[in-house]
């Protein structure tokens, strides 16, 4: 039998197919998601997600530390509050807690490119993302407030601000406040392409952000939707988002090599809470092998795209990197 194509032939040696190897990746283009706390002294694990922890302002520093090492690019911070009213308050304060975090982490571990959420649903005593006006999400008037979240964040030394609460038009409203206080070289990376997840549950337990009633399915996407989300995204390049995010990761991958194709930015996607705890959890249970799995996910997000990848296996990623395991 003659054949002239054999695929195999580029298989054959360890050294060959890191040669041919079509999806590079680098720490550099990692991002760490991490919860900070009021108080003193405390470092909290968060009962879903086993290996991940709640870091109060003091504590935080051993974990910046190892994530630079790591190679680890930046870091996104999710705050928690101890007091929570109906405006999100605590989200924009000159002393929130991420306010807090972001002075200390970059005073402690400059070398790190600091990301803030900017989203109200961890600061309101309803845990909804905006302002209600009855049971509904007040869509124009949170925009005011998501603005005022992110100048206070950049303020307090933010690198870049990350809209998670899929207002319409909070790009453009964001965008339009950090111009105005003379911000105009900080980036914006949008959760443009944010669906309702089931993936999202241990996050919640993580940052005390379940919504004390309904859900959000009247501002984040149906998830059976595709060409919508190519819509989100596309208005949000258009209101000045510099990069897209999609999230979740794992399920949606398809959706970032959509938005990848459609936007001349770049891509980020969010390997979430959810897809960490189902890893951590088979693999307690013997039945995955940890690692590998944690490279398989990791590639597949990069092979589908994105060119920013936030998940909690960052450090073990950068790890794999750095030994050649991937990338």
């Amino acid at each position: 039998m003659e054949m002239i194509t054999r695929p195999r032939r580029l298989r054959s040696s360890e050294n060959l197919r890191r040669m041919v190897r079509e999806t590079r990746m680098d720490p550099s283009s990692l991002m760490y998601p991490m919860f900070v706390m009021e108080g003193t002294d405390k470092v909290e694990e968060i009962s879903s997600m086993p290996g991940q922890y709640r870091y109060t302002v003091d504590r935080m520093e051993e974990k910046l530390y190892r994530l630079a090492d790591a190679g680890v690019g930046s870091v996104m911070l999710f705050g928690i509050p101890n007091d929570k009213d109906e405006v999100g308050s605590g989200a924009y304060a000159e002393n929130g807690i991420v306010q807090q975090a972001l002075q200390k982490a970059k005073q402690a571990v400059p070398n790190l490119f600091y990301v803030s959420d900017v989203c109200m649903c961890e600061y309101t005593s309803h845990g909804h993302c905006g302002i209600l006006h009855g049971h509904d999400v007040d869509n124009d008037k949170t925009l005011d407030y998501l603005a005022k979240i992110a100048v206070s964040q950049v303020q307090a030394g933010s690198d870049m601000v990350a809209p998670s609460d899929m207002m319409d038009g909070r790009v453009a409203a964001i965008r339009e406040g950090l111009d105005r206080n003379g911000y105009t070289n900080t980036p914006i990376m949008s959760y443009a392409v944010k669906y309702a997840s089931a993936f999202y549950g241990p996050f919640r337990d993580a940052a005390d952000s379940a919504p004390a009633f309904g859900d959000r399915k009247t501002y984040q996407m149906d998830y059976h939707n595709s060409r919508e989300g190519i819509k989100e995204a596309l208005l949000d390049v258009e209101e000045g988002a510099d990069i897209i995010m999609v999230k979740p990761a794992m399920s949606f991958l398809d959706m970032v090599a959509r938005v990848r194709e459609v936007v001349d930015v770049p891509v980020a996607t969010y390997s979430v809470s959810g897809e960490y705890a189902m890893v951590k959890a088979a693999a307690a249970n013997g039945w995955i092998d940890e690692e590998r799995i944690i490279c398989e996910m990791a590639v597949s997000a990069y092979r589908a795209g994105t060119n920013i990848y936030e998940t909690y296996f960052a450090e073990e990623v950068a790890r794999f990197m750095k030994e050649g395991r991937i990338g």
